[in-house]
């Protein structure tokens, strides 16, 4: 089971307060970027959860009604403010949980709930940082990140964006795990590290550090200087949507065919 993202909430929110009313998988402290206010928000691991298919950090049908409640609270609080607090999502989530029980009490509505959250709560203002310390795969990534306005990496092997993890891609697709990764050698879109990822445009921003995992306070002071550059960039940015990403890297391609259809339509 990964830790990182409480790691890096901890070492990012050293003087912040930590939010009461909410299940120990889903950790929500506010604190401060600069002179901005800032409310960080991780879902961790919980051995203790209620829902096995959400011990090992995965965004599980009570993760995601958690998340919704921590971002809607800061849009509520600040409908009449002129400056909004930003929204930082450290992301470390290996899937959204699988299970029978959270198909049944419905868990896409739950993840659903989060994802909305986080862009009514962009739309309105607040400004939405995605940082993956980790692994941002599948539902998971979806529901807690996804629909932030800059999305920021670790530049580190423990960095994975995908669909879904490398055993089940190998199941559906019938290839073995070995002649994945092969093809992920020339097709972007099918590898998993997140120097791959950042060739796809969805990434504003990537940098290494000392050590991902115990981060050293100069990768913490790195973070938080790129974390206040990001609310800069936005608070320049007059759109409040997700168009910028399709300038980046391939994604130039995809704001092509865009443009095509639009003539033809």
């Amino acid at each position: 089971m990964s830790n990182r993202g409480l790691t890096w909430l901890n070492a990012l929110t050293a003087n912040g307060t930590a939010a009461d009313g909410f299940i120990p998988s889903v950790k929500v402290v506010d604190d401060t970027i600069g002179n901005q206010k800032a409310r960080f928000i991780a879902v961790v691991t919980d051995e203790n959860n209620a829902f096995p298919r959400a011990r090992k950090g995965e965004v599980g049908l009570l993760e995601g009604w958690n998340l919704a409640k921590a971002i809607s609270e800061v849009v509520s609080q600040d409908k009449d403010c002129d400056t909004k607090t930003a929204i930082i999502a450290v992301i470390d989530v290996p899937s959204q949980a699988y299970g029978r029980r959270e198909e049944a009490y419905g868990i896409h509505q739950a993840l659903a709930a989060a994802a909305n959250a986080y862009g009514t709560a962009r739309n309105a203002g607040h400004p939405v940082v995605g940082l993956i310390v980790g692994k941002a795969m599948s539902g998971g990534f979806l529901a807690h990140g996804y629909q932030a306005n800059r999305l920021i990496a670790l530049d580190d092997e423990g960095c994975m964006v995908h669909a879904m993890g490398k055993a089940s891609a190998a199941r559906i697709t019938l290839r073995s795990v070995a002649e994945l990764e092969k093809l992920a050698a020339t097709i972007p879109p099918m590898a998993y590290d997140i120097q791959n990822y950042s060739t796809l445009g969805m990434l504003w921003k990537y940098t290494p550090v000392t050590n991902a995992e115990a981060p050293a306070p100069q990768d913490i002071d790195v973070i938080s200087s790129i974390l206040a550059e990001a609310l800069d960039d936005i608070a320049k940015d007059t759109k409040r949507d997700l168009s910028g990403r399709l300038n980046n890297g391939n994604r130039s391609a995809s704001l092509e065919v865009r443009q095509q259809m639009a003539k033809v339509w």
